[in-house]
């Protein structure tokens, strides 16, 4: 993203660079990408694919080339159950003064998202051939859950946990500094007023 800080901008387009490598020594093995899902994506073909230029540029770059060989973006979400969860992690993010009203919110949420990831899983099967491949772009610790008959290979580059590390020092940095800045406000004498005699 163009607000985001460089180094972050790098680490993601290294992440990008080698999937995009690891994709094509899979395909080498497997065969081409007859079929292209992507988390958030309710529309096939060009409309899709506008949509997810959108949601991340980088994926898109990817499908747009395989699409360009032969590959067909598919609608992996009903539009519907997308927004609905969309909409409960907005609500959990905001927080509960209420355990009961978290509980049934978290319970709900997890309704809706069992629905989400079934309607997905049928879309692949309903779509995929027998021996075909598809390529899945879904966030890291989905919860999707293929049938037997459907072989999974993950892509995780090297510069996943780079970046996972980057993440996670600049968390802490920002944290430490903002502890700092606390401590030094509840110093005694640092304020600005005043002493008797002064001026």
């Amino acid at each position: 993203h163009e607000s985001a800080p460089p180094e972050y901008n790098e680490r993601c387009d290294r992440y990008w660079s080698q999937v995009a490598e690891q994709l094509v020594k899979l395909g080498a093995q497997l065969g081409p990408v007859r079929h292209i899902y992507h988390e958030s994506v309710h529309e096939t073909g060009e409309a899709g694919l506008k949509l997810m230029q959108r949601l991340n540029a980088k994926s898109h770059e990817i499908a747009r080339r395989l699409c360009a060989e032969g590959a067909a973006l598919e609608a992996l979400e009903q539009l519907e159950l997308a927004a609905e969860v969309n909409d409960w992690e907005r609500f959990i993010m905001l927080g509960f003064a209420s355990s009961k009203v978290a509980d049934l919110v978290r319970d709900l949420y997890t309704g809706v998202v069992k629905q989400r990831n079934e309607h997905a899983v049928s879309v692949i099967g309903s779509t995929m051939a027998g021996g075909e491949v598809g390529l899945l772009f879904a966030r890291e610790g989905h919860s999707l859950q293929f049938p037997a008959d459907i072989e999974v290979f993950s892509i995780v580059p090297p510069a996943f946990d780079e970046l996972h590390r980057w993440l996670r020092d600049e968390a802490r940095r920002a944290q430490t500094e903002d502890e700092a800045e606390e401590q030094a406000e509840a110093k005694p004498g640092s304020t600005d007023e005043a002493k008797p005699g002064q001026e």
